[in-house]
């Protein structure tokens, strides 16, 4: 599981993909022209490296993600093509809830932090009934901004997603509507014991395979081990305390001490060991449900829909 949905998409191995521009050979010849069809033998770990593609007469080549496009959606471009109605819906404007993410609203931010802007967008409601439909969620990597389609943000944080239920309580709020502040007015909607099972299990996984990565590389992803340590300090104060408490500053000096590497990874793990006691303490004694509060989330979201067909954004 990612605690990130704002990463940026990377196509899996697999996957069948269209060749943007011609596909050369080492000596400069075109192998295939631009439109052939490939499948990812190899994917990359960001966008900043190639891919690996196979093409139908075995002929692989290293292909950037911008080079290329999912087979699927090549077929539906002539629906999604820059001339569309969700091209110029103006989706952005659309934005009922913006906050800041990360480190600034974690208390764990310097002088050259980034400011991470999080959000909701609601479509107006004859875009998401039509032909074109409307994207889970917009990005700007420009301006660090990520807003998720309303629907999609409440299907996350039901299923407990740290990243989503964080956002829900930011303490930086920006700017919200009407319908906005009626969303955050039932968060504690949203929070049920499965953040044990979701925070427990993501921090469990990643920190088996950090401990591998030491034992064979001497070395680890030290910001990654600080916000698993976050989030071990964040679940247990949900299930402590019913609310999300993003602002873990009070633990400023020692998760920032990791952040740098300087504490020892052994030390750190063994917070982490002591941290999970404590979170499952904490689920032992919590007095959160065991599931969400589907049908008031449910009735909030047909009522979002239904004014949706408003003229001015609710």
């Amino acid at each position: 599981m990612s605690t990130d949905q704002s990463q940026p998409l990377i196509y899996s191995v697999g996957t069948q993909v269209v060749a943007q521009k011609e596909v050369m050979t080492s000596n400069d010849r075109i192998a295939h022209p631009a439109g052939a069809v490939g499948v990812i033998v190899r994917a990359p770990k960001d966008r900043t490296h190639a891919y690996r593609v196979k093409f139908s007469d075995g002929f692989e080549a290293a292909i950037h993600h911008n080079q290329m496009v999912r087979l699927a959606e090549f077929k539906s471009q002539r629906i999604r093509n820059e001339h569309s109605p969700l091209m110029s819906a103006g989706l952005f404007d659309r934005v009922i809830y913006r906050c800041v993410i990360g480190s600034r609203a974690y208390g764990l931010d310097d002088d050259s932090s980034d400011t991470d802007r999080r959000g909701i967008y609601l479509p107006p409601a004859e875009l998401h009934w039509s032909l074109y439909g409307v994207p889970e969620q917009l990005e700007n990597d420009v301006t660090q901004e990520v807003y998720w389609e309303l629907q999609k943000f409440i299907v996350l944080a039901l299923k407990a997603n740290p990243n989503v239920l964080e956002c829900l309580y930011s303490p930086i709020v920006e700017s919200v509507t009407p319908l906005g502040e009626e969303l955050l007015a039932m968060k504690d909607a949203f929070l049920s014991k499965l953040v044990f099972q979701t925070y427990s299990g993501y921090v469990a996984s990643q920190f088996k395979k950090m401990q591998t990565d030491f034992r064979n590389q001497g070395r680890v992803k030290w910001k990654h081990v600080m916000h698993l340590i976050r989030l071990l300090l964040s679940g247990t104060h949900v299930l402590s305390h019913g609310r999300v408490n993003v602002d873990v500053g009070e633990h400023r000096d020692q998760l920032l001490a990791i952040k740098r590497g300087e504490m020892p990874f052994n030390e750190a793990d063994q917070w982490r060991n002591e941290l999970q006691r404590q979170f499952e303490s904490a689920f032992k004694m919590t007095k959160l449900p065991d599931r969400p509060d589907y049908e008031r989330v449910n009735a909030f979201l047909v009522d979002a829909r239904g004014r949706a067909m408003e003229k001015d954004l609710p």
